[in-house]
């Protein structure tokens, strides 16, 4: 591309070029393990009001930026935020986490769901992300982010964060069909859901489908395989080029299938060893992460250490640093500060 040398690092790590260093950014960096959000967060106690009014999101996507410099500034939102724009409605209660007013359960609400049209239901996206990409230039990649079918199915049907998923998994068991047809139409606005989050400014997104980890290999292949590819097939259709993250939380069993959707980077969890996920998923893979949250309680030579493990194991081409889930709360701003001063230096110790 024309503009290559002029990207971003993040950005051209992700189209896998060679790049002078390591690129990181963390996810959920935005968010109650700074003192700053945790202030904002009580003057605005709704999360939907903080995400969806842009000039509450922009604020908060730019707090770890300025504080950190990070290589990705991801936006602040939610993966269910697009829910409502297909006849979804939620919320997400502080100490409950997300609540689905009236979960997908007959045949009859899946045919009751509107058509989606992002433009009109997610306006303040636009907003966010090309103020983001205005705010940041080319010193750090702006980040998009949506649900992949089978979280966001997960959610709408069992109404609420879940340990078993038993409520989904007696539908995709006993009703497949109803399941399907739903998968199907979620998948569909998730892939407009991209294209219009990479027409708003977006340079990178990451598709989350962090409960697929929650499904035996062989139903991985029947209920969450087909439909994160069914996304990013409809995206690359339009955008052939663009970078595509998938993550997994709880992936080692299904890593080389998460290869199989078609994106273009694996997002590799803290549970397995990153030289062994390499080598899993083939020297042309690009890979994301993977220390363990609970690093950043450490003691900073404790940090140091694993970030230099994980850079040696990931080798000198084609890594994202990250970690291998989002910031914990609690985590010392100060170590995060840490985290990014060492990944950025992190050449100077291999």
């Amino acid at each position: 591309m024309s503009e290559s040398k002029n990207a971003p690092l993040l950005l051209r790590a992700a189209r896998g070029e060679k790049v002078e260093r390591t690129p990181v950014w963390m996810m959920r960096q935005a968010g109650r393990y700074m003192k700053i959000y945790r202030d904002l967060r009580e003057k605005y106690p709704s999360f939907r009001d903080r995400s969806e009014n842009p000039d509450l999101a922009i604020e908060i996507s730019l707090q770890p930026w300025h504080a950190f410099q990070p290589d990705g500034v991801i936006m602040f939102s939610d993966i269910l935020t697009p829910l409502p724009g297909i006849g979804i409605d939620f919320d997400i209660i502080e100490s409950k986490g997300p609540q689905i007013t009236d979960p997908i359960r007959t045949q009859a609400q899946v045919d009751a769901m509107t058509d989606f049209n992002p433009e009109e239901s997610l306006p303040f996206i636009k907003t966010i992300l090309n103020t983001l990409r205005d705010e940041v230039g080319d010193a750090s990649t702006v980040l998009g982010f949506v649900g992949a079918p089978w979280t966001l199915a997960a959610y709408a049907i069992e109404g609420k964060s879940s340990k078993n998923y038993s409520v989904i998994k007696n539908m995709a068991f006993s009703e497949p069909a109803i399941l399907h047809n739903f998968l199907g139409k979620v998948a569909d606005a998730i892939a407009q859901y991209v294209c219009y989050q990479i027409d708003c400014g977006a340079q990178v997104i990451q598709m989350f489908d962090s409960w697929a980890g929650q499904l035996s290999p062989q139903d991985y292949d029947i209920f969450a395989l087909p439909y994160q590819k069914r996304v990013v097939d409809k995206v690359k259709a339009i955008h052939p080029d663009f970078p595509l993250i998938l993550y997994i939380s709880g992936s080692a069993g299904v890593l080389e299938r998460m290869a199989k959707s078609g994106v273009d980077i694996i997002s590799v969890d803290w549970t397995m060893d990153m030289a062994e996920a390499r080598q899993r998923l083939g020297k042309e893979m690009l890979v994301q992460g993977n220390i363990d949250p609970g690093v950043l309680f450490g003691s900073q030579e404790f940090i140091k250490n694993r970030i230099i493990d994980t850079a040696r194991k990931a080798g000198n081409w084609g890594h994202i640093m990250n970690l291998g889930h989002g910031v914990l709360v609690g985590t010392p701003e100060d170590n995060v500060r840490f985290f990014f001063e060492t990944c950025k230096n992190v050449q100077s110790f291999l």
